[in-house]
């Protein structure tokens, strides 16, 4: 099975992104930025999740973040699944925080129990079987609404919403245009129906 070894977002500036995504969420080599100056503007058409064990968590990292310079898109807070919120980088990456509790468990961590790749796109039964040709194995599935594939622990799991959806998940308008600034990587080298390219660890 493929599986996303790690994620390399592409910024202007390193140094400050590496300081920042450190700081902030601590994720360790399946994070990664690398340069770019290529034109980006609204929605990017992903963003990342991260699920971890309960609020305090969820407010631990968002405050982190916010302070090294974030911005909130939706401020934390609890709802029928759970409790979080969605917060854009100083670099115009949308990150979406959230537990399925509701209530804090035991003492407050900084641990992140599944970093998630939401990817927004134009016809999710397609691009759900264009994964599955190249090897992904669904691990969940709800019609043309959302897709989740199955991942090895600690590597990066993906899923698909529809990009409309994803957006409004983020708080953001779905429209945008440019480079996706984002670079998947695992054991293949391709680029999907939505251009989100995938490169081999080796690259």
């Amino acid at each position: 099975m493929n599986a996303i070894d790690a994620i390399t977002l592409e910024v202007t500036d390193t140094a400050a992104a590496e300081a920042f995504y450190e700081a902030a969420f601590g994720l360790g080599d399946r994070l990664r930025v690398r340069a770019t100056d290529a034109p980006t503007a609204g929605f990017r058409g992903y963003a990342l999740s991260l699920v971890v064990s309960q609020p305090s968590t969820v407010d631990s990292l968002i405050g982190t973040a916010l302070a090294g310079g974030a911005t909130t898109l939706k401020p934390a807070s609890k709802s029928l699944w759970g409790y979080g919120g969605v917060i854009r980088d100083p670099f115009g990456t949308i990150w979406k925080i959230a537990t399925s509790q509701k209530k804090d468990t035991g003492p407050a961590t900084r641990e992140v129990d599944e970093f998630v790749l939401l990817l927004g796109v134009a016809d999710v039964a397609a691009t759900k079987q264009f994964y599955t040709d190249h090897g992904l194995t669904v691990g969940k599935s709800f019609g043309r609404k959302y897709v989740e594939f199955a991942a090895p622990e600690k590597t990066v799991k993906l899923a698909l919403y529809s990009r409309k959806f994803a957006a409004k998940d983020a708080g953001v308008d779905p429209e945008g245009s440019g480079s996706h600034r984002l670079v998947v990587g695992g054991a293949a080298f391709f680029t999907d129906p939505d251009g989100f390219q995938w490169e081999t660890a080796a690259a």
